[in-house]
């Protein structure tokens, strides 16, 4: 009698998606990939957690659910991760620095969730072989424990990722789980077009210590309109495609918030942390200088903004 063999298929392994930075951005992205089926890599949690929960508030608001998650306690532990999100503020890439040298190969790619401009030279620094992908967010999202996080929704999109092959799978995964991302071919005008709302509403709720409800005030908008014309004048010299109405659409967008949302650089100042004013504000002062424009508004604010001290590292 003969035995009669079938050929062995090995089960499909399980992506797996490393978070750097489990902050309020981070964990709305992460647990999307959970929700699509990826296992979720935490990496150098201060207060480790065994799941990771999404709360969305607003309108046609789903139910939260919980997500598993392992944590990787050193750097050698992403061996074999080939995907990981970047979601600490700008001034703390320095402190993840050995978790972003970890993927620094031609196969790794690495969403950068960070306002501001320079993402992808802030991650080239430390990981220049691998693939950095701009993340541009337009969700508000506060932590409100560690692995949990309160998602507002505002307008018709979540995240924006640069349009090519090497988004697709990752642009697919994130809409299976539940988030509305849109892909770009000129990134440039997307990251300023992003950058016009968070040159107006981070500093100035950070300064005036009001939530994002104050942009419907008539005298906040005036300033708010000047301190984008600025900012879209240096945008056009960089290379994005901004005109008047990207400002008048920018502000309607700023006005549809939730007004009980705060900015995230409101959060910080609240919590007595450092603000992360120079990859916006900073940043744009910088591009300004090498195109030999004035920003007068812009100067004044990263002064001001350089002037708070934090009460905790």
């Amino acid at each position: 009698m003969r035995t009669q063999t079938f050929p062995h298929h090995a089960p499909a392994q399980q992506p797996e998606v490393a978070l750097i930075g489990a902050g309020a951005v981070g964990l709305v992205v992460a647990a999307a990939f959970a929700r699509a089926g990826w296992k979720v890599l935490v990496c150098g949690a201060r207060h480790p957690f065994a799941h990771l929960r999404v709360h969305e508030v607003g309108q046609g608001a789903g139910h939260g659910a919980d997500y598993p998650v392992q944590h990787a306690r050193t750097p050698a532990e992403l061996a074999g991760c080939r995907v990981a999100i970047v979601a600490v503020k700008a001034h703390q890439t320095a402190d993840v620095a050995d978790w972003i040298v970890a993927l620094n190969r031609a196969d790794a790619r690495i969403l950068v969730a960070q306002n501001g401009l320079e993402q992808c030279e802030r991650i080239a620094a430390y990981a220049p072989k691998a693939v950095g992908l701009p993340a541009i967010v337009y969700f508000n999202a506060e932590r409100s424990a560690p692995g949990c996080s309160v998602l507002r929704r505002i307008g018709p999109t979540d995240l924006c990722l640069p349009a090519s092959r090497q988004t697709q799978d990752l642009s697919a995964a994130l809409q299976a789980g539940g988030l509305r991302v849109t892909t770009a071919e000129d990134m440039t005008t997307v990251v300023w077009t992003k950058l016009l709302a968070n040159s107006a509403a981070n500093p100035l709720t950070t300064l005036c210590g009001r939530h994002t409800g104050v942009m419907r005030e008539p005298d906040f908008v005036a300033s708010a309109r000047q301190v984008m014309t600025e900012v879209a004048r240096v945008g056009q010299a960089e290379g994005a495609a901004l005109t008047a109405q990207h400002v008048d659409e920018t502000l309607a967008w700023l006005q549809s918030v939730p007004p009980e949302s705060a900015t995230s650089m409101l959060q910080d100042r609240q919590a007595g942390r450092p603000l992360e004013y120079d990859a916006i504000t900073g940043a744009i002062v910088r591009a300004a200088e090498r195109h030999g424009l004035d920003v007068p508004l812009n100067r004044l604010i990263l002064g001001l903004l350089s002037a708070i001290r934090p009460t905790q590292a």
